[in-house]
């Protein structure tokens, strides 16, 4: 990293907030390389050994956390009308993570928030052939040859036909149970897609991103840090490609 300011990285890997870091500072519990400062505008780098009491903290370029979604909420930064995404994690994460992609309004299911923004674009580029897998109740049966359909790609209304796509009906009536794989982002892209076969999405909720499943002890709304293996395995298939 370049230099920032202490309260800055202090509050950056969750010692408080900026106002708690600027207290703990000049209160005189923070050093860097054995050196206790007050100044919460001095500046630090990865090297430094910075202290928080006795507890070390170290330094880390990316975060990632695994979330959740709720219906009802936005997958932005910030909005002026509705909750975000973020805002479920507001307080326990730092200034400058994002969410990889979006999750309509009402979508359920498996968001990564995170400040890696190579990681993110691997993972919503087409050409890096990421799956995402969805799990929608459709109205009605989408009929026969909507298995096909689907792989053979649809006709959503813009210049290209949709990616090949998966899909399985695991259960049909009035109501239909189905599992969906894509291997892009478009806006609303699995409601349009099932619109074009006669079907309209009541329930959408996302399971799976690339290697990376949602855990499911989560309930709508909570969310955790990545495990080292999952950021590694995500981290890993993204360099393969």
């Amino acid at each position: 990293m370049s230099s920032l300011r202490l309260d800055k990285f202090l509050s950056d890997m969750k010692i408080g907030t900026r106002s708690q870091v600027k207290t703990l500072i000049r209160k005189g519990q923070i050093s860097v390389n054995g050196t206790v400062i007050k100044s919460p505008e001095y500046k630090v780098t990865e090297k430094d050994q910075i202290m928080a009491g006795d507890h070390q903290v170290f330094y880390r370029k990316y975060e990632y956390l695994m979330l959740n979604k709720p219906a009802g909420v936005v997958s932005a930064t910030k909005d002026n009308h509705d909750k975000t995404v973020l805002d479920l994690v507001s307080g326990s994460s730092r200034g400058d993570l994002f969410p990889v992609g979006r999750l309509d309004r009402d979508t359920e299911g498996l968001l990564l928030l995170t400040n890696d923004g190579k990681l993110a674009h691997d993972l919503l580029s087409p050409k890096k052939h990421v799956d995402k897998v969805y799990i929608a109740i459709v109205s009605g049966h989408p009929g026969p040859d909507a298995t096909a359909l689907f792989f053979e790609g649809l006709d959503i209304g813009e210049r290209d036909d949709t990616l090949p796509a998966k899909l399985e009906i695991l259960n049909s009536g009035d109501k239909s149970l189905t599992r969906v794989t894509i291997r892009e982002g478009r806006y609303h892209q699995v409601k349009r897609m099932f619109e074009t076969i006669g079907c309209k999405v009541l329930y959408l909720k996302r399971i799976s991103m690339g290697t990376l499943n949602l855990d499911d002890t989560l309930l709508p709304g909570e969310w955790r840090p990545l495990t080292e293996d999952e950021v590694s395995e995500l981290t890993m298939r993204s360099e393969s490609e």
